[in-house]
């Protein structure tokens, strides 16, 4: 068994993602950046604040207005009370994890934090729960993977990290953390599996029972 299995929030634990990248979309249309949703969806998927400003500036050569990321997190939460839910099984994956898990996320600690609630989740896995927004550099750095594991003495390498995302995959590889890839969440198109691979993912599973054999028996 792995001293500990770390889980993304987004995608993996939660079918969050086509949520951001609906709600990513209107904010940018309404703030003037052309825009349609499959390219919200690209561009934010798996970016945090700092990275997804990034690219909006090098994409449309201008910056997000002021007040942008306030309108933005009060729209996914407001529209996360309403639909979000957990991805189907994970509850029953956790249930049968014999070891130490934990989340960490590139988004911010609150928000993650309020998703995991929402789907009543995290009382199965407070206070472990991580966000970029606690080290210098989120994904694709090692910085919070690295993090997650200095809490509980665990080795890197004795580590398993369960992203959705080629940014979290090189993090993951960055890290020196053997990583696995899930690619079952709403938001995954149908090469999704080979994206992840070529970034570095050892195993790629797309139903959540898959994925429970595997962290089970490893």
């Amino acid at each position: 068994m792995p001293d500990l299995v770390i889980f993304d929030c987004d995608g993996v634990l939660i079918d969050s993602e086509i949520i951001f990248g609906r709600v990513l979309g209107n904010c940018l249309m309404a703030a003037d950046f052309p825009i349609t949703m499959d390219e919200a969806m690209v561009l934010g998927f798996g970016k945090n604040r700092i990275t997804l400003t990034a690219e909006v500036e090098t994409r449309f050569g201008r910056a997000l207005p002021d007040g942008f990321f306030d309108t933005f997190r009060a729209e996914v939460d407001a529209t996360f009370e309403r639909e979000l839910v957990a991805i189907p099984g994970i509850e029953e994956l956790l249930a049968a994890l014999p070891g130490p898990r934990c989340v960490a996320s590139n988004s911010h600690l609150d928000r993650v934090r309020h998703a995991l609630a929402v789907t009543r989740l995290l009382p199965l896995f407070d206070p472990h729960v991580f966000s970029a927004s606690q080290v210098a550099q989120g994904k694709p750095a090692p910085d919070l993977f690295q993090f997650a594991a200095r809490q509980f003495g665990a080795a890197c390498e004795r580590c398993i990290v369960v992203e959705d995302s080629a940014v979290g995959v090189e993090a993951a590889v960055a890290a020196g953390m053997p990583v696995v890839g899930f690619c079952g969440g709403g938001h995954c198109p149908a090469d999704h599996a080979e994206r992840l691979i070529a970034a570095g993912c050892s195993q790629v599973f797309g139903a959540m029972p898959d994925l429970s054999a595997f962290l089970c028996e490893t």
